[in-house]
């Protein structure tokens, strides 16, 4: 690895959480400076130049639009600076795949854009904090990360952030990709990528919102009525996105509700509260103005959608295209 000039973007999170014992259950999350992280990461030896920002210092249920758009101003400037190699995002696990989405459809792809976090605060046994961020480092000083889009380290795995998405509640394996697995493998010693760049020279694919639109999303289950579509719509909301059972099915009710809000301009996004696999296309998609969310699960298709509307992409043909793509 060489001497790469990183940026690192700090937010907070369980990487930079503390227990104040080894063996306690409970933590609380943000409570590390980036600077004092840093300063420990130093300690390894590894050779990068690393700066530090800290942009926020909470739990990531906490994040939301404003600190997105300082994220992303700070990446943008970062992309530019000619001085700067990559960037790595300090992030709590519990909305990192939702960060890393909206940054990877809003940034270009010319420099490594990475996400990490950790299961295990700081002080506990087991922190896997440090040996995420030296993994990351690896991933960022790498001129070849280039081309891939906004990546999320976690537990020797390098996962596309159009993939990635927590699937464990606890465990230095709560992350997997879908549908494709690893892009790469790392260590703090070694990186191996396991697809070529898939994303060469692109430019940002959508303008970063200038406010995010209501989208709710909808989950569905035995029994429900129409109602819980109607309140939505009451509330005014600009697209749903239905976290639907099985392959984004609901029941007939909640389906003709949904429907009657596709006619009224309500984007409606079909998706699935299953943990993994594919909602595609059927044949009353067409009638009642639905999009099938593909390989995206609810929170990523919220994001998604949320982005499209700031951009003027409401048309369920055009959305589903935005769904489609790789």
């Amino acid at each position: 690895m060489r001497d790469a000039s990183i940026l690192v973007l700090a937010t907070g999170g369980t990487i930079a959480g503390q227990a104040g014992s080894a063996t306690r259950r409970d933590y609380r999350p943000g409570q590390i400076d980036i600077a004092d992280f840093l300063a420990s990461f130093a300690e390894l030896g590894l050779p990068a130049r690393l700066t530090g920002r800290q942009v926020a210092n909470i739990d990531s249920a906490n994040i939301g639009p404003e600190i997105w758009r300082e994220l992303h101003s700070g990446i943008d400037a970062a992309i530019a600076d000619p001085r700067c190699d990559g960037i790595i995002i300090t992030h709590g696990t519990d909305t990192a795949e939702e960060t890393a989405f909206l940054l990877d459809l809003t940034l270009p792809t010319a420099k490594p854009v990475v996400l990490v976090g950790a299961m295990r605060p700081a002080d506990a046994v087991g922190s896997d904090g440090l040996r995420n961020f030296a993994n990351a480092v690896q991933v960022a000083a790498d001129p070849d990360a280039g081309g891939r889009g906004v990546l999320l380290v976690m537990g020797d795995q390098v996962l596309a952030a159009r993939d990635a998405r927590k699937a464990r509640t606890s465990g230095s394996n709560a992350f997997e990709g879908f549908p494709r697995g690893a892009v790469a493998l790392a260590t703090p010693a070694s990186l191996d990528w396991l697809q070529p760049p898939w994303r060469l020279g692109e430019a940002a694919r959508y303008a970063f919102p200038t406010e995010f639109s209501e989208v709710p999303i909808l989950h569905a289950y035995a029994g429900q009525g129409a109602d819980s579509v109607t309140r939505l719509v009451e509330a005014g909301a600009k697209g749903i996105v239905l976290a639907g059972l099985g392959e984004g099915n609901a029941p007939d009710a909640v389906r003709a509700a949904l429907a009657d809000a596709a006619a009224a301009g309500i984007v409606v996004v079909r998706a699935t509260r299953v943990d993994e696999g594919l909602v595609d296309r059927e044949p009353a998609d067409d009638s009642n103005g639905f999009v099938a969310a593909r390989a995206l699960g609810p929170a990523k298709a919220r994001i998604l959608l949320q982005v499209l509307i700031a951009n003027g992409i409401t048309e369920p043909q055009l959305v589903q295209q935005a769904f489609n793509r790789r």
